[in-house]
């Protein structure tokens, strides 16, 4: 690992875990650069630690820091990699004694975190192309103008609705949270926009304020967070469907160029059309071998083996009824010859007679018999009628 990637460590996990950080101190060394920043050290008793203030953040202090002064600042941890050291950027700074705002902050934050106003699962996706964007802010403010130029430029057919309200004061929150709420009972848009330019964390105190979190947390149509600079923050942008990072890219967010939509529907297109292709040669390659001719001959040789087994099936079971007709023609033939043996006329064809007495029966004693009766005579061949003449033993 290189030293500057050791570096980009540090620095990315320094501001991920100390985005916002609250410090009191004694200014030291307190020295003003031609460009209009400001550095200086904080110290206390037992540490010291560097600090940038920013033109645009010092421009803005209420009174003249001065060495051995006791202030409470607010900002963000940060490394500078060619000197590897850390420090911090100062977003605003006040006297000590003069509040602790950012601590009520925390504390309220924590509330409206815990009450699930700031969950992922409640921000509603952004319209892809609105065709009405509500603007809630100040009508006299770099911000609205900055804004207008941005949609004017990459989205002149969006119909835009100013909402006025003061950004800052007393009083800001209440309007600011009024006209969000009446955008959404008047759907008056697809979209909204709130947001201001930079400030200190008092200027920027309405957009935490809990009527507009909750404004914006009720919203039934999305809501973007445009306030201040990307260091700044309010909890308004955390209750927020989307956080810009100032207001400028939120009018960004919600406006496209139509060459920028064309653009998307051609990498669309492309990623389709080859994706497509890439099915098809996989198709191709996979039905390749089955030509007509080889789906004919694979067809036999799949077919070939059944046929032969089935004609062999066919034979043996032409076998088997072959037999089984031969034993049950010997069974009839000896049926019929013992049928034949006991039938009468066999006696009769070997000479035999059968005699019958007037009254059918047959007669198998003379006793049976008187002389003078007919009697009938039944031959193997004809039959005939007779007298008794006389009866013998």
């Amino acid at each position: 690992m290189k030293v500057y990637e050791l570096t980009e460590l540090i620095k990315r996990r320094l501001e991920e875990d100390f985005s916002l950080v609250q410090v009191e101190g004694e200014i030291s060394n307190y020295r003003p650069s031609s460009t209009g920043h400001v550095y200086f050290s904080l110290k206390d008793e037992k540490a010291l630690i560097s600090v940038v203030l920013f033109r645009s953040q010092a421009s803005r202090l209420s009174f003249i820091p001065r060495d051995g002064q006791l202030v409470q600042l607010t900002g963000r941890v940060s490394v500078y990699p060619p000197r590897g050291n850390y420090q911090i950027i100062c977003q605003t700074m006040i006297p000590a004694g003069e509040g602790n705002l950012l601590q009520i902050l925390e504390d309220r934050k924590r509330r409206f975190d815990a009450e699930g106003l700031f969950e992922e699962s409640r921000k509603m996706p952004l319209p892809f192309f609105p065709e009405r964007i509500a603007l809630v802010t100040s009508p006299t403010g770099a911000a609205l103008r900055d804004m207008l130029q941005v949609l004017d430029r990459r989205q002149a057919a969006a119909r835009i609705i100013i909402l006025p309200a003061p950004v800052q004061g007393n009083g800001a929150a209440e309007i600011i949270s009024r006209q969000i709420r009446r955008v959404n009972e008047y759907e008056l848009a697809d979209v909204i926009i709130t947001g201001r330019g930079g400030g200190s964390l008092e200027d920027l105190l309405p957009f935490s304020e809990e009527c507009v979190v909750r404004a914006i947390a009720e919203s039934e149509i999305p809501v973007i967070s445009g306030v201040g600079h990307e260091i700044d923050f309010s909890l308004a942008d955390f209750a927020a469907d989307y956080r810009a990072p100032t207001p400028s890219a939120a009018a960004e967010i919600v406006s496209a160029r139509a060459s920028e939509i064309k653009e998307r529907i051609c990498l669309y297109r492309s990623f389709l059309t080859e994706e497509m292709e890439k099915r098809l040669e996989r198709l191709r390659l996979i039905i390749k071998p089955f030509s007509p001719e080889e789906l004919e001959r694979s067809f036999y040789i799949y077919l070939e083996p059944l046929l032969m087994k089935l004609d062999d099936e066919k034979e043996r079971l032409t076998r088997a009824l072959k037999e089984r007709l031969e034993e049950q023609q010997h069974a009839l033939a000896l049926l019929k010859k013992d049928l034949e043996a006991s039938s009468p006329l066999a006696l009769l064809e070997r000479g035999f007679t059968r005699v019958t007495d007037s009254r059918g029966n047959t007669v198998f004693n003379s006793n049976a018999l008187a002389p003078g009766e007919n009697v009938s005579l039944r031959f193997f061949k004809g039959r005939a009628e007779a007298e008794i003449k006389e009866i013998g033993k």
